[in-house]
Formats: C-alpha cells, sequence, structure tokens
C-alpha cells in the first residue's frame, strides 16, 4: 500500500508552484485533471492536486502540518510565496504554532515541535 495525498484545486498548474515550493517537492506535468508532487528523497508521501469546478468553501477536514525549526523565517517564506496568515502564531500545548491557507484557501500548520526551536 502507498499513500497518496489529493487536494482538490481550482487551477492545480498553477497552485503546484506554491506547493513544489512550501514544500521542497519535484513538480510534475500537468496531466488533467492532476499534477503530481513528488519528495526527491523519496521519503514523504506524493501529493496530487486535483483540479475541480467547485471553490473551497468551508474549513479544510484534513490539513498538513509541516514541522519546522524556525517560526520567525518559515511563516515569511512561505507568505513570501503566496501564502496567507489565518491565525498566529500561538502556543498549543507547548507547540509554537501558526495556521496558514495556501493561496486557494486551503489550510495548513507550521508547527514547531517542543525543544525543536532554532535558536
Amino acid at each position: 500500500m502507498k499513500l497518496v495525498f489529493v487536494l482538490d484545486c481550482r487551477a492545480p498548474d498553477t497552485l503546484a508552484d506554491f506547493w513544489a515550493a512550501a514544500l521542497g517537492y519535484e513538480r510534475g506535468e500537468f496531466d488533467p485533471p492532476y499534477v503530481p508532487l513528488t519528495d526527491p528523497d523519496r521519503a514523504g508521501p506524493t501529493i496530487l492536486l486535483q483540479r475541480v469546478p467547485e471553490p473551497k468553501s468551508a474549513k479544510n477536514r484534513m490539513h498538513p502540518d509541516l514541522r519546522i525549526t524556525d517560526m520567525d523565517a518559515e511563516p515569511a517564506r512561505v507568505t513570501a510565496l503566496g501564502a496567507t496568515v489565518v491565525r498566529g502564531p500561538f502556543v498549543d500545548d507547548g507547540w509554537p504554532t501558526t495556521v496558514l491557507a495556501d493561496p486557494e484557501g486551503n489550510e495548513f500548520c507550521l508547527i514547531v515541535e517542543p525543544g525543536k526551536e532554532k535558536r
């Protein structure tokens, strides 16, 4: 079995650039309705951006948590790529967290594992 995540979006060819840069993944060619993103180390799951006709209309039921070590640099980096801050930074049970949205409004979190903050 292989785990693959699928993200519904209106413009996968455009959104793939954001997610590839945010994750450090390699993007494949747009083969309607999908654009694949793969981890260059082949350690992480494949992500498929799937074109759908409807816009996002509610909170994600599942979202990616990106574990980071620098809560100053990383939010600045992904917002420069096109993300927007939804909430934060804040500390949730000892975990520094910032909730963001990609250019189509799909939420994701940047999270620092306690004791792993870059100093």
